[in-house]
């Protein structure tokens, strides 16, 4: 009767093992940034040309990601 148990339990602690192995190794979804999304849709708004309207998305990349590497990080307190 104990040996029934055991092989049961460690049964069911392999099932669970296996769903979460499933959960970690499924592909996370890939969420995009609607700020993105704004800047590439208001300079195709603007009338320019392909060309222009590249360089605007271009520089306004180019800005975002310069002003977040301009934001100072909060350091650890020393314990």
């Amino acid at each position: 009767m104990r040996a029934v148990f055991g092989v049961l339990s460690l049964l069911i602690v392999v099932a669970i093992i296996g769903v979460l192995a499933k959960k970690q190794l499924s592909p996370a979804p890939v969420k995009v940034a609607p700020a993105d999304a704004g800047l590439a849709l208001s300079a195709l708004e603007s009338g320019a040309t392909p060309q222009q309207q590249s360089q605007q998305i271009q520089n306004q990349v180019r800005q975002s990601i310069e002003s977040a590497m301009q934001q100072t990080r909060p350091m650890p307190e020393d314990k």
